[in-house]
């Protein structure tokens, strides 16, 4: 079982999960952050750090988020890893609330 980050990251790209991962999974793109499945060892640390809850278990994802698995998985594949937490973006926190923000994924 992997952890999967969904829509709830996009444009905040806050990264309190990727600094206590201790396998170093978490891929950065433009304004998302995703999970490599293959290298995630399902240890729960980055759910609840994430301060806008947009990381769930791949068998707890919620009803419309099921595609973000897909995407983790072929995303991580072309972005750079991340191992350190850096600065979210200047409007992050405007963001935080917003839903359904899938147009805004910038792959």
């Amino acid at each position: 079982m992997t952890f999967v980050v969904t829509e709830r990251c996009i444009r905040c790209k806050y990264m309190d999960c990727v600094e206590v991962c201790p396998v170093n999974c978490f891929y950065e793109g433009p304004n998302f952050l995703a999970i490599n499945p293959e290298e995630c060892i399902d240890c729960a640390l980055c759910e609840p750090e994430c301060p806008v809850n947009a990381i769930y278990a791949e068998d707890e994802l919620p009803a419309g988020q099921e595609e973000f698995l897909e995407l983790n998985k072929q995303l991580s594949k072309k972005w750079a890893n991340i191992s350190h937490m850096k600065t979210p973006p200047a409007d992050a926190d405007k963001w935080k609330d917003v839903p359904n923000k899938r147009a805004y994924l910038e792959e």
